[in-house]
């Protein structure tokens, strides 16, 4: 169970930020109404939402979760593959100093971005991309095992990060799509298949036994809800247009 989340307000210069995806440039006005939502449905879950203020300086730091890997005994903060998202992580160290006792850091020339590690119970997956390097994913292994943890390391493909295309809804159900549809390591789960053409619902999360999926995609919705979990829609268009989805926007712990 989470007991809390942090997040960050978008700030204007969201609509530079990092982007493969070609469908326009976000509406600030409707993001801000959009991750307000969000916020709201973490607290609907029974969470303490801390909402930091906007960071001008980084377009791209509402997508907080990047930045940092919250575990039950320790917080690593990453180092970002993405060059002008590194300067991200220095706020986010000094303030989890309020919730960790013990903080571990990624470095050079390891990279790692969040939006690449999967939890599992006390098992960790960590996907290899462009912006997470083998060098971070086996430092990131190291601090587990310090821990008492476990973590593996799994190539990607296609996406950006592991998570654009898997989300773990404990009780052993996978949400899964495309490319890790046939991961050997990942046939001992339940697999809730998305279809391809809802792949950007599989970016889903479970809070307190809810599951937030994306507004808008009915064929993924009747999976998860065939699996037994609540479900809470948000739609979250304009942060899809910076590759972003519904885990990104939180740290949760």
């Amino acid at each position: 169970m989470f007991r809390r989340a942090i997040v960050r307000i978008p700030g204007k210069s969201m609509v530079n930020g990092l982007t493969t995806a070609e469908s326009g440039v976000p509406n600030y006005e409707l993001a801000l109404v959009q991750h307000s939502e969000y916020v709201k449905a973490l607290r609907e879950c029974g969470l303490e939402v801390l909402v930091l203020n906007a960071d001008e300086q980084f377009p791209d730091s509402t997508f907080i979760e990047d930045v940092a890997l919250l575990t039950k005994d320790c917080a690593i903060i990453t180092n970002p593959g993405a060059p002008s998202r590194k300067g991200e992580t220095a706020e986010i160290k000094e303030m989890l100093k309020e919730y960790f006792t013990n903080i571990e850091e990624i470095r050079e020339p390891g990279t790692v971005e969040a939006g690449d590690i999967m939890m599992t119970g006390s098992h960790f997956y960590i996907g290899l991309s462009e912006r997470t390097n083998e060098n971070g994913a086996r430092q990131v292994i190291k601090y587990l095992q310090k821990y008492g943890m476990t973590g593996s390391m799994i190539s990607l493909e296609k996406v950006l990060h592991l998570k654009t295309g898997l989300a773990y809804l404990e009780k052993n159900n996978l949400v899964v799509c495309g490319e890790f549809l046939s991961i050997v390591e990942f046939q001992k789960f339940n697999i809730l298949k998305i279809d391809n053409d809802e792949s950007y619902a599989a970016n889903c999360i479970w809070v307190n036994g809810r599951v937030l999926i994306p507004k808008g995609y009915p064929k993924a919705r009747k999976i998860i809800e065939g699996a037994a979990y609540p479900i809470i829609e948000l739609d979250v268009s304009e942060f899809r247009k910076l590759d972003g989805g519904l885990s990104c926007l939180s740290l949760r712990f």
